[in-house]
């Protein structure tokens, strides 16, 4: 059985348990009929023989079992870790967090009533729904599964042989069938951005917004129909930190069910995934291939370009950063702040041709680059400040490289929060922030937003005049918006102060063994498992054991998350990067040449941008001793 990635069977389940669509791979079943069948002809023990089963579970009998294992393991995820509530045989027996991502389930066949065990399952959520993917393994790896979730020492110790981390290794097929589930989720809840390209306001193409099949230029076609794509030119995500915009996206309550078959039937044939890129699918369907999209010859076009462009020529690069920071003002406590980035770029040029440019900055700046495209080529780094990239282009945006750095520049935002009780529903606070201190030309900043989230309590009024901006509240937060958007501000200091007063409504106790869940955005908030008398939320009885050696929260902070409190800050910049960073656009050279106008511009995003509360309990990493 080669160890290439495929896929027996992939489900799709609804918030109820209900399956809302499915597919089976009969090619890649029947190659598992054979191993199965060679498996239990040399399988000495009864035992191993019956855990095996060449068939697949009906829609209904899967639907069943995932809605067993979530009232077994307590939520849709599961603990992760073996608890008192953990039995024999299940997935929080193997004491391992990745169980609650890698899950297996016992079906319980109808037609016998006979026990089987499928795994490994992938399991991801999206939006409201479940994405289950079942990769094709040996028979052996399934073994070796069932009798880790029957021993007694969990195989999680130093030098214990047999763990669960050993044996993923030995599956290259799990992360195929993770990249199935993320794409297929994002198919389903309409969740598919491109990479930001920021490019003049007159200009046809381009941009978040333009789908791939919109604008690739294909002559001697009707225009094709753009994939549905909801986004908003405020949004992006670099290595899982996501960027929030005022408008929030919205995606379809039900499957696209037609897409899904269209993009799975092209994507992965016969259950072997070929090309995940949705834009690519998409575009092939629409358009189809004439005699025109022939390469030049002795010319090998890659699979990443499945069309040739024509049309006017031109090049656009954004370098896009999120800056992340913990500030603490305390003289213990080093505040935290670094950069991830990212060099988007969309490459509207005709023909095969290959780009090359110079990457100034990188060693003075310490930037280190984390992954380039598949289209890039890049010679070993001997040091100094330049390095050359040359990439042969897709068509579309997409992120040529990806990279972390501290930041060059003074920090955008930096001051202090405190907060205190004065009473047991009110709370006096101080802001007293610096913005863009050192800054200069061509930086600005387009808007600048600090928000204090009181999830635990709800707030009635609000007391205080800023020195800059306007204030608003909601039900569990106050929001502060210094700089509104639209209007930004050029690279000056800014000097901001709040002092205030929050009242909330009674307090009532949140401890987690008397409050029952406690509902929010996590994906499992709403799950319960029944403990005794009482019930307790998952997501809180695991994070409860993980602090178990913090301090209790007192009266002094009673709304806060996990007995911590904080403001968050979220801003948008624009002019240069804060990492150092460039690229100098008179540098760059095209092979074959030609000459084209080059567009280039940078952005900069907050991520995790926090102020923790200088008079309460902060989270910190202890730096290791030089």
């Amino acid at each position: 059985m080669p160890s290439s990635c495929s896929i027996r069977a992939l489900w799709i389940l609804n918030n109820q348990d209900i399956v809302v669509f499915s597919r089976r791979f009969l090619v890649v079943e029947r190659r598992w009929s054979v191993a199965v069948k060679t498996a239990n002809e040399r399988s000495k023990d009864n035992e191993d023989s019956n855990m095996l089963s060449s068939s697949l579970p009906t829609d209904y009998e899967l639907a069943a079992a995932f809605a067993e294992r979530r009232k077994r393991e307590g939520s849709a995820r599961g603990y992760g870790i073996r608890v008192k509530q953990s039995i024999e045989g299940s997935d929080s027996w193997v004491d391992d967090p990745i169980t609650r991502h890698i899950v297996s389930l016992h079906v319980k066949k109808e037609e016998n009533g006979e026990e089987l065990t499928f795994w490994p399952l992938i399991l991801h959520s999206k939006g409201q729904y479940y994405i289950l993917v079942l990769p094709l393994v040996e028979p052996d790896h399934l073994k070796a599964y069932k009798t880790l979730c029957r021993r007694s020492d969990c195989g999680n110790g130093v030098g214990v042989d047999g763990n669960l981390s050993s044996l993923l290794l030995q599956l290259p097929c799990i992360t195929g069938a993770f990249m199935v589930a993320h794409v297929l989720g994002d198919i389903i809840t309409s969740d598919l951005i491109e990479p930001e390209v920021v490019v003049s306001a007159g200009s046809s193409v381009g941009g978040l917004l333009d789908s791939l099949t919109g604008s690739i230029g294909i002559s001697a076609r009707p225009k094709p129909v753009a994939p549905p794509v909801a986004a908003s030119t405020n949004s992006s995500a670099i290595g899982g930190v996501s960027v929030t915009s005022d408008t929030p996206k919205i995606g379809p309550r039900n499957p696209d069910k037609d897409a899904l078959r269209s993009f799975i039937s092209t994507a992965m044939p016969f259950g072997t995934p070929l090309d995940l890129s949705y834009s690519n699918i998409t575009a092939i369907r629409t358009n189809g291939f004439s005699p025109a999209d022939t390469p030049p010859v002795d010319s090998k076009q890659p699979g990443w370009k499945p069309y040739l462009y024509k049309g006017k020529q031109r090049l656009l690069l954004t370098i896009h950063e999120i800056v992340n920071a913990a500030m603490y003002d305390r003289d213990e406590i080093p505040d935290s702040l670094s950069i991830l980035g990212q060099v988007n770029c969309r490459a509207e040029l005709e023909g095969l041709p290959d780009v090359l440019f110079p990457l100034t900055g990188l060693d003075s700046r310490r930037i280190e680059i984390l992954s380039y495209h598949p289209c890039a080529q890049v010679p070993e780094q001997g040091g100094g400040d330049k390095q050359s990239v040359m990439f042969s282009p897709p068509l579309g945006n997409f992120v040529l490289l990806r990279y972390q750095a501290p930041c060059l520049i003074n920090v955008p935002v930096k001051g202090f929060y405190q907060l205190s009780m004065v009473s047991e529903n009110e709370g006096a606070f101080l802001f007293k922030l610096s913005l863009m201190e050192g800054y200069k030309a061509p930086l600005i900043m387009e808007f600048c937003t600090v928000s204090m989230p009181f999830p635990r309590r709800k707030v009635i009024s609000l007391e205080g005049t800023p020195s800059i901006g306007v204030v608003s509240y909601t039900k569990h937060s106050v929001d502060w918006k210094i700089i509104p958007s639209g209007r930004g501000v050029g690279a000056k200091s800014v000097e901001a102060t709040f002092p205030g007063t929050v009242r909330f409504g009674p307090w009532k106790s949140q401890s987690p063994v008397d409050s029952g869940s406690v509902q929010g955005d996590d994906e499992d908030s709403d799950m319960e498992i029944e403990q005794g008398n009482n019930m307790v939320n998952v997501e809180e009885y695991l994070m409860e054991k993980m602090k178990k050696h913090l301090p209790a929260v007192d009266l002094e902070e009673p709304f806060c998350w996990q007995a911590y409190n904080y403001a968050k800050v979220s801003f948008k910049m624009a002019g240069t990067s804060l990492s150092g960073m460039m690229i100098d656009p008179k540098s760059i050279n095209i092979f074959p040449s030609v000459k084209i106008p080059v567009e280039y511009s940078t952005q900069v995003h907050s991520g995790d941008y926090i102020l923790w509360n200088t008079l309460g309990k902060c989270p910190v990493a202890v730096a290791p001793a030089n």
